[in-house]
């Protein structure tokens, strides 16, 4: 249930939000002019050059994907299994949501069905992602007998390192924790034929550039690669051009919003109470399943406390919770069992949510490409989302 009341006392001073980016205001507001005068156009209807049937994988991987209720591959679907299949070399350029971590998965899990002597390694840029790229191989790799190790912080590191002794088929981790096991001696990377950097550019943002330089130093000559990023940078460049080897590139990213996500300004003026402009938005009907995004961890967790305090359903994200504690949260937000889900910019990339209707900017994102990441989780599988932005 949710309450209209509004609790009095001096709220606004715990959120100080920052003087948004001048350049960073123009461009969102560009956008949103953009998208408002174009919320009828539609995109044409990709049309799949393959089904899953026809690609070369095993017929028990395939009924996975079935039981998983894919029925037509998307557009790096499409392109990119029957590539890795082929053993190629990939660099997959592709905004969040659009279905590549099936597209490496798949063919990856079809490669170690027919050789268990094959090896896989991937690395991601935060635990979540890492956390939600292990989930889906347990999906496409049920009933296989692929062992896996899933290797981030805040977790049990005494189980990760029992895992590895096993010698998993895949190995999913984060680079700060995967640095750490290849320091202890309990991960070794020479034994990798198979790799996937996704969201590069994303770990290249939050300074792990040194770690997948030395990732790459450390694994064998002889492997196929595949490297998955939403933008190239020239430090994401330098990082291509020491890991892939005569690769086919794959871009599906027409631009860098979509027509599905409707851009909106908020304004907030010297006299108003932010907290009450976001309560009177979010209880309105439409605003089913709101992700609001704040810019510090005491920001977002005193914002989240407020909402709880006026009757929302409201969970939080943010790197001061432990690991269990962000998956259950998680968890719930995809369940409905909380209707709002607050975090920092640790959420706003390659997490896959479906349905969420609205992503509110609470505090301003430090670049565009931020907002980019941010706004992308919702408007997700061609349905329609809306992202508010806060200019006060």
């Amino acid at each position: 249930m949710r309450y209209r009341f509004r609790p009095r006392g001096n709220f606004r001073r715990n959120f100080q939000t920052p003087k948004p980016n001048q350049d960073l205001l123009w461009a969102i507001t560009a956008g949103q002019h953009q998208n408002s005068a174009h919320l009828i156009h539609k995109q044409a209807e990709f049309v799949p050059t393959h089904r899953f049937e026809d690609f070369p994988i095993a017929p028990e991987i395939k009924r996975n994907i079935a039981d998983k209720g894919y029925s037509l591959p998307t557009p790096i679907q499409d392109q990119t299994i029957p590539l890795v299949c082929s053993g190629q070399d990939i660099i997959g350029i592709a905004n969040t949501g659009t279905g590549k971590t099936a597209a490496f998965l798949i063919p990856l899990v079809n490669k170690i069905f027919k050789n268990r002597s094959e090896s896989v390694l991937i690395v991601a840029p935060t635990r979540e992602l890492a956390l939600q790229i292990h989930g889906q191989l347990l999906e496409f790799a049920r009933g296989l007998s692929i062992r896996s190790a899933l290797c981030i912080g805040g977790t049990s590191m005494n189980r990760q390192r029992r895992d590895l002794r096993d010698n998993p088929h895949f190995v999913i981790g984060t680079p700060g924790r995967i640095r750490d096991l290849i320091n202890q001696r309990c991960l070794d990377l020479s034994r990798f034929g198979n790799v996937v950097l996704d969201e590069t550019d994303r770990m290249v943002d939050i300074g792990f550039i040194g770690d997948i330089k030395y990732f790459i130093s450390l694994l064998p000559e002889a492997r196929q690669s595949l490297f998955f990023s939403a933008t190239v940078s020239s430090k994401v460049r330098e990082i291509i051009e020491t890991f892939v080897t005569n690769p086919i590139t794959i871009s599906v990213k027409e631009s860098d919003t979509i027509d599905t996500i409707s851009q909106e300004i908020v304004k907030v003026t010297g006299g108003e109470q932010k907290v009450d402009k976001l309560h009177d938005l979010l209880i309105r009907e439409d605003f089913r399943k709101v992700l609001i995004f704040g810019r510090t961890k005491r920001g977002v967790q005193k914002l989240t406390d407020e909402l709880t305090s006026r009757g929302f359903k409201a969970g939080v994200i943010h790197g001061n919770k432990r690991q269990n504690h962000r998956q259950k949260t998680l968890d719930q937000f995809r369940k409905n069992q909380i209707s709002i889900l607050l975090a920092t910019d640790v959420a706003s990339r390659g997490l896959d949510i479906e349905d969420v209707s609205h992503v509110i900017n609470y505090d301003m994102p430090a670049s565009y490409d931020d907002y980019i990441h941010r706004i992308g989780r919702t408007g997700r599988a061609n349905k329609r989302g809306t992202a508010l932005t806060f200019v006060g």
